[in-house]
């Protein structure tokens, strides 16, 4: 049994030893390096720059601002709906996503449906204008993502909204 064991020993160590060496024909990283330390350097193949992300027209404002408990689109912000459909149709490869804002007032799932009949008012404008149903999607956020944290009717005004966030 003790020579068994002797024997399983030896041949351990030997495997190991052996796997522990330089094999045939390697190189040792360090005498490669110093021995090749003047030899000029490999040019450095750099991927090209990503495509700039498109943000949107320029000037003009991301954001729909709504009336407390409403979700039917101002008079005034229809101008910034209409400048986003046509910065849309005129791009075929822009898209869209509507995102729906909600003030804190309310429940958290009365104002997730409140954000996304926003997200969704906004959507249908921007079809309506001829924008392709397939490029823009509508999601809700309700109270997650606020603008403000203040509780005057100032900052609950800043997150009743829907935003444009292009991909």
């Amino acid at each position: 049994m003790k020579k068994n064991f002797r024997i399983l020993a030896i041949v351990a160590l030997g495997a190991s030893l052996a796997a522990c060496s330089t094999p045939k024909g390697g190189r040792d990283d360090a005498t490669y390096y110093y021995s090749n330390k003047g030899a000029a350097a490999v040019a450095k193949v750099e991927p090209p720059p990503p495509a700039p992300m498109t943000n949107g027209p320029v000037g003009v404002p991301k954001i729909v601002y709504f009336d407390f408990d409403k979700y039917n689109i101002r008079p005034q912000d229809q101008r910034i709906v209409e400048a986003h459909a046509s910065y849309l149709k005129n791009r075929s490869t822009s898209r869209v996503v509507i995102e729906g804002h909600t003030d804190s007032r309310g429940g958290r799932e009365y104002n997730l449906a409140l954000g996304q009949r926003r997200s969704e008012s906004v959507q249908r404008a921007l079809t309506q204008l001829g924008v392709p149903a397939e490029r823009v999607e509508a999601i809700s956020w309700g109270i997650e993502k606020p603008a403000s944290m203040e509780t005057t009717e100032e900052g609950y005004q800043l997150n009743r909204r829907a935003e444009f966030s292009y991909r």
